[in-house]
């Protein structure tokens, strides 16, 4: 029995765009406009997570607002039995330029709305990030030079394209890098050098290290909210 032969050609990748909503909660200060702290959470955390952190840190006065990630997983359940909880991230490995893309786009958007609206002071708006969100942050503060008073990293890491994107300006904003003695992701072997490279490209970068491991103690919380008290001025 003759059998008829099947040809293959080959695939090819192809792409579409499709629109998505990101969410953020927002905290207006008692008068308008006024300084602005735009907070981003870790991975696997939410906005409702990173406001309670922002609200325990804000001098009196800001506006706060804290945004949520783009990239949603399922989490374990607290207890046996209990539900499924749920996680955000900012970036996949699969195509991080596209992740890079949409956290630029999702921050710019948000600033130009809240300036509109009289909720912030164009030139008071602060960007903090912990962890994963830490270095999307100095992508965003060192690409967009002139949009940011300030960024605050905390326990994260510098871009890995640090040395090599050309996309990266030199900035009046300020930086404050903070960091765990003890923390288990970014330990001091792997941090040390960040003020110096930092300061490559900002000329007022603070850089302190905490009795901390990967986390947000209260000895951090009283620095930063000294620190935007200080550059608020």
């Amino acid at each position: 029995m003759q059998t008829e032969s099947t040809t293959h050609h080959p695939a090819t990748e192809r792409s579409l765009s499709a629109e998505i909503k990101l969410y953020y909660d927002l905290q207006p200060a008692g008068s308008r406009p006024a300084p602005l702290l735009i907070a981003l959470h870790d991975y696997g955390a939410s906005k409702r997570q990173m406001m309670r952190e922002a609200q325990a840190i804000v001098p009196e006065g800001f506006a706060v607002a804290s945004l949520q990630g783009p990239h949603q997983h399922l989490r374990e359940p607290k207890e046996k039995g209990g539900p499924l909880r749920f996680g955000f991230g900012w970036l996949s490995s699969y195509r991080p330029e596209e992740s890079v893309a949409i956290h630029h786009r999702a921050l710019l958007e948000m600033i130009d709305s809240l300036i509109h609206e009289d909720v912030a002071d164009r030139n008071r708006i602060f960007l903090l990030g912990f962890s994963q969100s830490c270095a999307l942050n100095y992508r965003f503060g060192f690409t967009h030079a002139d949009v940011l008073r300030g960024v605050i990293g905390i326990c994260g890491g510098l871009p890995g394209d640090w040395e090599t994107n050309e996309i990266y300006k030199e900035t009046k904003t300020a930086v404050f890098h903070l960091a765990g003695e003890h923390d288990e992701y970014y330990p001091p072997s792997r941090v040390e050098n960040y003020a110096t490279q930092l300061r490559t490209r900002a000329r007022d970068v603070q850089f302190r290290s905490y009795d901390a491991g990967h986390e947000i103690v209260p000895a951090m919380r009283d620095d930063i909210r000294d620190w935007l008290s200080l550059n608020n001025t």
